[in-house]
């Protein structure tokens, strides 16, 4: 069992940047692969980042590719997104996800992860 609970959202002009943290309680961190999603309301949620269980495979949306930027700290059971140069469509709620598979390969979907946080709302003006 994994508790996820992201933190560091806010309001952010677009070019800025925003670090938004996602710390987990519970045994064996590092033998989940993460993920972060983000939701629009009346949008489905969306797969934005993920990082394998020790880090060393990442795999990106699109959308984000060249500005976002996943990391982990197993020590501190806590993954990282950092959000450079942020645009308006980047606002969302984010939502962080732990997965049993430790390095996923396969096309990103909501499925493969089985903990969710609560979300942490990111607001890029313009």
């Amino acid at each position: 069992q994994v508790q996820l609970v992201e933190s560091g959202g806010g309001l952010v002009q677009a070019g800025g940047s925003l670090r938004v943290s996602c710390a987990a309680s519970g045994r064996a961190f590092n033998t989940y692969s993460m993920g972060w999603f983000r939701q629009d309301p009346g949008k489905e949620r969306e797969f934005v980042a993920r990082i394998s269980w020790n880090g060393v495979t990442t795999y990106y949306a699109d959308s984000v590719k060249g500005r976002f930027t996943v990391s982990r700290d197993n020590a501190k059971n806590t993954v990282y997104l950092q959000m450079n140069s942020l645009k308006p469509e980047d606002t969302a709620v984010y939502y962080c996800a732990a997965s049993r598979i430790l390095s996923i390969t396969t096309s990103p979907s909501i499925i493969q992860y089985n903990y969710w946080g609560q979300g942490t709302q990111v607001t890029v003006s313009s």
